[in-house]
C-alpha cells in the first residue's frame, strides 16, 4: 500500500466471479507478472496498481472479492464506487457457465452498479475444450444483459499471462474516474469495517 498518501485520481475495479474462476492468480498475474500460487479467497483481497489514463496517472484500487457462495451475498457491500466491474470466468467449466452468467446478471442489477462498464474475462483459455470468448459472450447473452453500459470480452489465460496486459488495458481504458477523490479512501475503510461486521454475524 505504499501508494496510500497519493494524490493521484483514483478509481475501485470489482473483480468477481465464482470460486476457482482465477481471480486472485489473475491479480497478482497483473500486478507482478508472475504466477502466485493461491489459496481460495475468504473475504477479499486490496491491491493498488498506478497506471495512465489520458496522459495522466491515475492509481487502480482492484478489489478482489471471494466467490464462494457463502461471500456472494457480501458482494452488494463493494458496489457503491465501483468504477469497472470485472466479472472472472472459468472457460473451461461449462458446467458452471449458466451459475456464473446468473451471479453476474444479479450483480448487474445493483442500483450503485447502473451505469458501471463491465469487462468479462474468459479464463483459463490455454484448457483443452475451455469456451471462447465468443461462446462466452453468447451464452451470457451479453447484448442483452449489459444492452444499457459499456462491456467488453477479453480472452485469457492466467497461467500463461496470455492476454492478461490486453485485459488490463481494457480495465483502465473502461474504468470511470469518480469526480471527487476525497471520498475514495473513506469508502475503502467503509468496506473494510463492513466486511469485518459481517464476518461476525
Amino acid at each position: 500500500m505504499g501508494l496510500r498518501g497519493s494524490k493521484l485520481p483514483e478509481a475501485q475495479v470489482l473483480l468477481l466471479g465464482l470460486d476457482n474462476a482465477g481471480k486472485s492468480t489473475l491479480l497478482y498475474k497483473m500486478k507482478y507478472n508472475t504466477c502466485v500460487g493461491t489459496v481460495p479467497t475468504v473475504g477479499f483481497n486490496v491491491e493498488m496498481m498506478e497506471t495512465r489514463k489520458n496522459r495522466r496517472n491515475i492509481v487502480l484500487t482492484m478489489w478482489d472479492v471471494g466467490g464462494q457462495r457463502k461471500m456472494r451475498e457480501h458482494w452488494k457491500g463493494f458496489h457503491q464506487d465501483a468504477a469497472t466491474v470485472v466479472f472472472v470466468v472459468d472457460s473451461s467449466d461449462s458446467k458452471r457457465i449458466e451459475e456464473a452468467r446468473r451471479e453476474l446478471e444479479s450483480t448487474l442489477r445493483s442500483e450503485q452498479l447502473r451505469s458501471s462498464p463491465v469487462v468479462v474475462l474468459a479464463n483459463k483459455q490455454d484448457v483443452d475444450g475451455a469456451l471462447t470468448a465468443t461462446e462466452i459472450q453468447d451464452k451470457f447473452n451479453l447484448r442483452k444483459m449489459c444492452s444499457d453500459r459499456d462491456w467488453f470480452v477479453q480472452p485469457c489465460s492466467a497461467s500463461t499471462g496470455v492476454g492478461i496486459q490486453e485485459a488490463f488495458r481494457q480495465v483502465v481504458h473502461m474504468a470511470k474516474l469518480p469526480a471527487d477523490n476525497g471520498t475514495m479512501k473513506d469508502n475503502i475503510k467503509d468496506k473494510v469495517h463492513y466486511l469485518k461486521a459481517s464476518r461476525r454475524h
